[in-house]
C-alpha cells in the first residue's frame, strides 16, 4: 500500500466498520467520519516497522485491503508474540474471486517473514462466509468473545 491508496482504503475500511456494526450495532461502534479516521490511522501505520498494510487490485482499482502487525507477548490474552491480521475486506464486487485468500496469504508471508511463528485474526460471530474461508486456509477456532451489556 502507497500514500495514493489512503482514500480508498479509507473508504473499504468503512464497509468493514458498516458490516460489523450491522451484525451487532451494541458491540461494534459506528462513528461519522470513520473513513476520515481509517485515513489518518493508516497514514501513521505505512512504513511503520512490523505492520503489513496491503491493497487487491483488479486492473488499475483497488478492491482490497489487508492489515497486519507482529504484536509482542500478551499475558492477558495467554498469546505468545504472534502476527496478528486486523482487518481484511474485500469489495463486494470482486468477492468469491479469490482475492480475500491472496490478501490473507500475502500478510502471512510478510508476517512470517518478520518473525512471526503464529498469526491470529478474530471474525465477528455472523460473518460465516469469512470464517470459512479462514478455516479452508489452516486457521483454527481457538478463542469465543462474548459481549455483554444491560442496554
Amino acid at each position: 500500500m502507497v500514500k495514493a491508496d489512503l482514500d480508498v482504503v479509507g473508504t473499504l475500511a468503512g464497509g468493514l466498520v458498516r458490516l460489523h456494526h450491522g451484525f451487532d450495532p451494541r458491540r461494534f461502534f459506528l462513528e461519522a467520519g470513520v473513513e476520515d479516521g481509517y485515513r489518518w490511522f493508516f497514514s501513521k501505520q505505512l512504513g511503520k516497522p512490523g505492520v503489513v498494510l496491503l491493497v487487491a487490485e483488479v486492473g488499475d482499482v483497488v478492491v482490497g485491503y489487508v492489515y497486519g502487525s507482529l504484536e509482542p507477548r500478551d499475558w492477558a490474552k495467554l498469546l505468545d508474540a504472534h502476527g496478528a491480521i486486523h482487518d481484511v475486506f474485500v469489495d463486494a464486487s470482486a468477492r468469491r474471486q479469490g482475492v480475500a485468500r491472496a490478501l490473507l496469504e500475502a500478510a502471512i508471508s510478510a508476517l512470517e517473514g518478520a518473525g512471526a511463528a503464529q498469526v491470529v485474526l478474530s471474525s465477528a460471530s455472523q460473518n460465516v462466509a469469512a470464517q470459512a474461508l479462514f478455516r479452508a486456509m489452516g486457521f483454527r477456532d481457538t478463542m469465543v468473545e462474548m459481549t455483554f451489556s444491560r442496554s
